[in-house]
């Protein structure tokens, strides 16, 4: 059987570098299930890769995509059929940016008949990364005050989400006052509009001169090198991407705040968790999607596969910040 997959040869411009193309579809080994792709959204972490941001561990050709939802079409020898027909998150194998994807079973999320597939397709990288560096990365206590930069993003909605879940304060910091009402519903305890107000007077007046306990920093740059004069110091800043394309000398920045600079790479958390730990921190997350403590991002369009340079097209433009675009078949 053949089916569709986006593809890259090289690194590059995604419209530039990804082709779509058919490919034989393997049957699934033993311990593993066939997932037929249903919906697959388009993330920046899916973009970088082909841009050659890891380079150094990717092999080519690749298959982009790290989160989607699908079905069991089939498992593999001496597998069980109850997973047949169930859908599930097919995480941690192949890139999902295909039709069929080949995956562990026993790392398959099966996903309750409640959660819409746009919904299931976006629980991986951004709720997963916020939740472990909330309760473990930086293990915040309630009244803890965490600053968070690019907060209209769909992973600083989650951050502001789990604020009130979690019990700590939350700072949110944007570049504008689009995302303001949004973020104070939605939990924020004080929203700083960067382009009205200077960022770190703001947090030290509303912290009464302590500063924040904590940091998250997405843009890199003169964002994220003020972002660390917000902290208190032995503090830290945790940094997990770099929006605007400007590395900071972390180093520099550490020794003149005497706050701790780390970084976060999900990738490093599941290799060391037990197939029980990522059962129970997945089932900790569709319960809070369950009892709509957290909301993700809604549909902004939906692109067929061989659609997929003009999906990407439209995730990158502005505009798209409001809802996810999805691959989706």
């Amino acid at each position: 059987m053949e089916a569709r997959c986006a593809k890259f040869y090289e690194f590059g411009n995604p419209q530039n570098v990804i082709k779509v193309e058919h490919t034989s579809i393997q049957k699934p080994l033993s311990g593993e299930v066939l997932v037929r792709m249903t919906t697959r959204p388009i993330n920046p972490s899916d973009l970088l890769p082909i841009r050659g941001a890891y380079s150094h561990r990717i092999p080519l050709p690749a298959i982009p995509g790290y989160e989607g939802v699908g079905i069991v079409e089939e498992v593999g020898p001496f597998g069980s059929k109850d997973l047949i027909g169930k859908r599930v998150l097919p995480l941690r194998g192949e890139g999902t940016w295909q039709e069929y994807v080949r995956t562990s079973a026993e790392l398959a999320i099966v996903i309750p008949d409640s959660i819409e597939d746009h919904v299931a397709a976006q629980l991986y990288i951004n709720p997963l990364t916020a939740w472990l560096i909330c309760t473990e990365s930086l293990a915040l206590k309630p009244d803890d005050v965490l600053v968070v930069n690019a907060c209209g993003s769909a992973i600083g909605r989650i951050f502001t989400q789990l604020s009130k879940i979690l019990g700590f304060k939350l700072i949110a910091v944007t570049r504008n006052d689009t995302y303001t009402a949004e973020l104070l519903k939605l939990g924020a305890d004080l929203v700083i509009d960067t382009s009205r107000t200077a960022l770190t007077d703001a947090v030290m007046e509303w912290t009464s001169g302590r500063g924040a306990n904590a940091a998250i920093d997405s843009v890199g740059g003169n964002a994220g090198s003020e972002l660390a004069f917000c902290v208190q110091p032995t503090g830290i800043l945790l940094t997990i991407g770099l929006l605007s394309g400007q590395s900071v000398n972390w180093a520099k920045i550490s020794k003149a705040t005497k706050v701790h600079v780390q970084m976060f790479h999900l990738r490093h958390w599941n290799q060391r968790a037990s197939v029980q730990t990522w059962h129970e921190t997945f089932d900790r997350l569709l319960g809070f999607i369950a009892d709509h403590s957290l909301k993700l991002m809604l549909p902004h369009s939906h692109y067929d596969l061989r659609d997929v340079q003009e999906a990407i097209t439209v995730a990158e433009t502005s505009s798209s910040n409001r809802g996810k675009v999805f691959l989706s078949s």
